[in-house]
């Protein structure tokens, strides 16, 4: 959904609290500009000289009553306005978050995570700010100004107003002008905002390697570049923004400096009381407080639009893949696997990542892949999961083509373990469910045996509860890999991936570990991914990937027969294993 039609959504769910709170908000500025003709009514009355006690405290009590009203109606209309803006903070960033599950691989590949954390944080922040305070002050200065020329022209004295007034126009378009270089510069403030928390959060997840490499220094030294930018495009924001208050009170300087001399005049001659002379300074001191507010209003205004374009460029962003039109309504998948002449290249790239694949994998089948970095290997994975778009007929599962199966149907029949074995910074146990609260402690326990990595788990001092690390930083490489390969085991998959998440464990556990899975694989589709030849040399049929090509394949002893690249590669990882 757009960034215009979540907040048209939004204030169409709140409309009634809206149209409240303002009513409220209206009333209260109307009562509150009672205050200055009672004030000008008691001077009156004390400059005559013939006003009776009765009356000054009856004038009190009304004061005190006026006061009261509109602390009681003032609560109300901040309970219900700034309530809503508080409602749509938490509206737009659960939207924002949302949406972000949806978009493709591609647009994290693109974006820096520091600027979508300042979109998730400081945007919407500053949107909120906007329908919070800057809407609730412009409702509440038209009201007041409006309200205080009806009583300034309307029971004192025309001309006086047009003459006090008559400068507020001129420092009204100033600060229009001005604002219009605030929002410019705000949004450059946030991307410098968006560096520094990328660099920050860089900094964090690489400190082992920086300490390593004694590169602190240095570091720090970069990172004040960073910060001095921040520092400068926060100057040129505030250098602005500081123009907006001084233009404001120059022109009420100009104003007041009108009231006072026609104004007192216009007392001497008797043309206005000292009553309405007083009223007027009040209704002067109305106008001006929205006026000098325009400065923050329009600051806050330009941030707010500069944010809320900014978040319009994540929404405005195309989901990815998602369920189509032409999803087939499939109960479940079983596993088997064919591929028709796939071709494939990344989006903004110009060499084909994968060229004329073909393989053909039976339910209950394991298929090894085996090729150098960058043959293909993951990208035909990607596919597989759908994070990429391939056209019809070329994909096919179960029979049916894969983009006829319901994506979320689809991925949770695949049981993936990634390269990089990413872990939460929570419990094992939610590692391994993956914060699904499907499995008994038994599943658990049982993936956890057929990873290898049961043993390890129980040795700590919290077992299956101990929290890991930031991305599992407290776990070795090869503890990571295992309790990943255990996520994806225990949900009992149809088509089990292993993406040479292997790469972190000695021989011997590898062999374990294999042992295991080919028992697990038994009723199960399988795809080992690896550079090592021990990894896939079981599987039913192991292809060779070279450049995006299928450049070999057959069974292991098929393969070695051939004496081609397969041969080469498992004759030099023999002699390895034999000189180690």
């Amino acid at each position: 959904m757009k960034g215009k039609q979540l907040l048209l959504v939004f204030i169409k769910e709140h409309k009634w609290s809206y149209i409240f709170g303002i009513f409220i908000l209206l009333s209260t500025t109307l009562v509150n500009m009672t205050i200055p003709k009672i004030l000008g009514e008691i001077t009156d009355g004390l400059n005559s000289r013939n006003m009776l006690q009765e009356q000054v405290v009856k004038y009190v009590l009304l004061l005190l009553g006026v006061v009261f009203a509109v602390f009681v109606l003032k609560l109300i209309w901040r309970y219900l306005l700034i309530g809503n803006c508080r409602s749509l903070e938490v509206y737009l960033r659960d939207h924002l978050f949302k949406h972000m599950q949806t978009l493709p691989v591609s647009f994290y590949s693109n974006n820096r995570t520091g600027n979508l954390v300042a979109y998730a944080i400081n945007d919407v922040q500053a949107v909120r700010m906007t329908f919070g305070f800057g809407s609730v002050n412009i409702l509440d200065g038209i009201a007041a100004t409006f309200i205080s020329i009806f009583f300034m022209a309307g029971t004192i004295n025309p001309v006086l107003t047009a003459m006090a007034l008559a400068p507020v126009p001129v420092a009204v378009f100033v600060m229009v002008m001005i604002g219009r270089l605030i929002r410019d510069r705000f949004r450059k403030v946030q991307e410098a905002f968006a560096a520094i928390s990328e660099k920050v959060q860089e900094n964090i997840s690489g400190i082992r390697v920086i300490k390593a490499f004694a590169q602190e220094k240095e570091e720090v030294d970069n990172f004040l570049k960073y910060s001095k930018r921040r520092v400068d495009t926060q100057m040129d924001l505030t250098r602005i923004s500081a123009l907006l208050g001084p233009c404001a009170q120059v022109c009420f300087g100009i104003s007041f400096l009108l009231f006072i001399v026609y104004g007192s005049a216009q007392v001497i001659k008797g043309t206005i009381t000292l009553g309405d002379y007083v009223a007027f300074n009040s209704y002067m001191m109305a106008i001006m407080g929205p006026v000098m507010n325009i400065s923050r209003i329009i600051d806050v205004l330009q941030r707010g639009i500069a944010s809320f374009r900014r978040l319009n460029e994540i929404f405005d962003t195309p989901a990815g893949i998602a369920q189509s039109e032409g999803e087939q309504d499939i109960s479940g998948i079983y596993g088997g696997l064919e591929i028709r002449n796939l071709n494939f290249t990344y989006p903004g790239a110009s060499r084909r990542a994968l060229k004329n694949i073909n393989i053909k994998l039976d339910s209950g089948k394991t298929l090894g892949i085996l090729g150098k970095t960058g043959s293909g290997k993951t990208t035909l994975v990607n596919l597989l999961l759908r994070l990429y778009d391939v056209d019809d007929g070329h994909i096919l599962i179960d029979g049916s083509d894969i983009n006829s199966i319901p994506v979320d149907l689809l991925r949770e029949s695949i049981g993936y373990v990634p390269q990089d074995n990413f872990l939460f910074s929570t419990t094992i146990r939610d590692n391994i469910e993956f914060f699904k609260n499907l499995y008994s402690d038994y599943e658990i326990e049982q993936a956890a045996r057929i990873s290898g990595v049961y043993d390890n788990i129980i040795s700590f001092p919290e077992g299956f509860d101990t929290v890991v690390g930031e991305r599992g930083v407290t776990l070795s490489g090869g503890q990571k890999q295992r309790i990943s390969i255990a996520r994806a085991l225990v949900k009992k998959p149809s088509l089990f991936i292993l993406d040479d998440s292997l790469s972190a464990v000695d021989t011997k556990t590898e062999e374990e570990i294999l042992a295991n899975i080919r028992e697990h694989l038994k009723k199960r589709t399988g795809i080992i991914i690896s550079h090592r030849v021990s990894t896939v040399k079981f599987a039913d049929e192991i292809i060779v990937m070279d450049n995006g090509k299928i450049a070999e394949r057959g069974s292991h002893e098929e393969l070695l027969r051939l004496e081609g690249a397969y041969f080469s590669l498992y004759r030099a990882q023999n002699q390895q294993e034999a000189g180690a």
